[in-house]
């Protein structure tokens, strides 16, 4: 009598041979991503405009500052070679002899009373547009974004008439008002945006514990603006250093004239001597300021970029 063998229950683990011969399941590579290679190829392509552009903006610059320690004959008959010896008279020829140190002098002086002005009264007014609800809140926003759109050509011939009036014409303290006036408009604008983003809590801590809207506005909320502050104003201080059209029409006395008016007079006066040397030491001197600022301020540009624009 045949007897059939029972299964073995369920929960019985399976022999220890037949693990053994189980055959092994290998995984298959997964095919390439071809999103990571478009994003490689872009990456390179992105890389080598950036590369092509900084070569552009880097390689006048440095042609400009060699040419100023070459003389006049250099120049002409080698301008991409190196300068055999380093003419330092040019720069002393431009800061004595084509009065730059005077341009130099009156430049700094507008500048730094007009971009204190402009972070002053920009300040002041775009913490007031972005904390505080008042009838005309947004009709006062939307004028100064008015302001950034009117051309300041426009504007010349009746700035000039109010100036000579006022008794502000030719004068130093005058081109800072008009400065100051001119550089506001994306001065409000930007800073409403950045204290928008400050949280409340803080200032609203610092009311309750007593301090005035004054003290909270210059002791609280401005440091924490720092920021946008130095953004802001390495924005004006490249447009007020740079700015030529408003003192050629505004400031017409020899002894006021600034950086941008001085070197045109130095490329005017030459005439038939070519001093082609002693015009790009001055150059290189208005240009120096410029370049330092940013190199120096290049972080706190990118970081108070950032930060006004994330909530």
């Amino acid at each position: 009598m045949k007897t059939t063998e029972t299964p073995p229950p369920a929960d019985t683990p399976p022999p220890a041979d037949a693990v053994r011969t189980r055959p092994a399941v290998t995984k298959t590579a997964a095919p390439p991503d071809k999103e990571s290679k478009t994003g490689g190829v872009l990456n390179v392509f992105s890389h080598g405009v950036l590369v092509i552009w900084a070569f552009l903006v880097a390689m006048p610059l440095l042609w400009a500052v060699m040419t100023s320690f070459k003389d006049d004959k250099s120049i002409f008959t080698s301008p991409w070679s190196l300068p055999d010896t380093l003419h330092f008279e040019n720069w002393s020829r431009a800061w004595t002899q084509a009065h730059m140190s005077d341009y130099f002098l009156n430049t700094v002086l507008v500048v730094a009373g007009s971009l204190a002005g402009t972070l002053l009264l920009g300040s002041m007014a775009a913490y007031v547009l972005a904390r505080f609800e008042f009838p005309g809140n947004r009709f006062i926003y939307y004028l100064f974004i008015g302001g950034m759109s009117f051309p300041i050509i426009l504007a010349l011939v009746p700035l000039f008439y109010v100036m000579n009036n006022m008794g502000l014409l030719n004068t130093i303290h005058g081109l800072i008002l008009v400065y100051i006036a001119y550089s506001l408009p994306f001065t409000v604008f930007f800073l409403t945006s950045f204290f928008r983003t400050l949280p409340t809590s803080v200032a609203e801590a610092a009311i309750i514990d007593g301090a005035s809207h004054t003290r909270t506005f210059f002791q609280v909320m401005l440091p924490m603006a720092k920021p946008g502050l130095i953004s802001v104003g390495i924005f004006n201080f490249l447009g007020q250093w740079n700015q030529y059209l408003l003192p050629t029409v505004l400031n017409t006395d020899p002894d006021n004239k600034v950086l941008s008016q001085g070197l045109v007079q130095l490329a005017v006066s030459q005439g038939y001597k070519g001093d082609w040397s002693g015009l790009f030491a001055g150059l290189v001197m208005a240009m120096l300021p410029v370049l330092a600022a940013y190199i120096i301020f290049q972080r706190q540009v990118v970081a108070g970029l950032t930060a006004g624009a994330l909530k």
